[in-house]
């Protein structure tokens, strides 16, 4: 077992804690939950730093750590589509998880033809899961419709653009093989 491998489950670890920071019945409920996801926000990054910067880059990690990050903003979306009860939240959440399953149906199929390395993680997919993690992070710890709350929905909608350009470059990589399907 690696580091960036404990890493990994580590933010696993912390999403059942997040949940129960997020729902704790006190006034400090959404500092707590906001640095339980900002830590899990900072091992996704840490652990792939350390993976390629000590060499322990591992097909179970490789495997491990997307799907820690679906879990983590999936479980956190949930959360936040049920506080902010509108469909100015719900529809981003909609597209970015929706993004997700479809994205990561693709890549098992790719992987199936062994061809995986063409849906490979893009600079793009990097760039929107930083702001995505912001964008949750801000709408976590905020009151919602202040001007945190605010700046964490614009944040979220200009994730979930970038979002669905991802898919779109992953689609277009995939392209060959899915028109042969047709």
């Amino acid at each position: 077992m690696t580091i960036p491998n404990l890493l990994t489950l580590l933010r696993i670890v912390l999403i059942p804690v997040f949940v129960l920071c997020y729902y704790l019945p006190v006034s400090w409920a959404a500092y707590a939950a906001g640095a339980v996801f900002a830590a899990a926000a900072v091992t996704d990054w840490f652990d792939g730093y350390l993976a390629r910067r000590l060499d322990q880059m591992s097909t179970f990690g490789a495997f491990l750590d997307p799907v820690a990050d679906k879990l983590i903003v999936a479980a956190a979306l949930v959360l936040l589509v049920e506080s902010y009860s509108t469909p100015w939240l719900t529809l981003p959440a909609v597209v970015i998880i929706g993004r997700e399953i479809v994205i990561s149906a693709l890549r098992e199929w790719m992987a199936e033809l062994g061809k995986r390395a063409s849906v490979a993680v893009s600079y793009v997919g990097k760039v929107k899961t930083t702001l995505q993690m912001l964008a949750i992070l801000l709408l976590v710890v905020a009151e919602p419709y202040s001007q945190l709350g605010w700046a964490g929905l614009v944040s979220l909608y200009l994730s979930a653009l970038l979002t669905l350009w991802s898919m779109l470059e992953y689609l277009k990589a995939a392209w060959p093989e899915l028109a042969k399907e047709i």
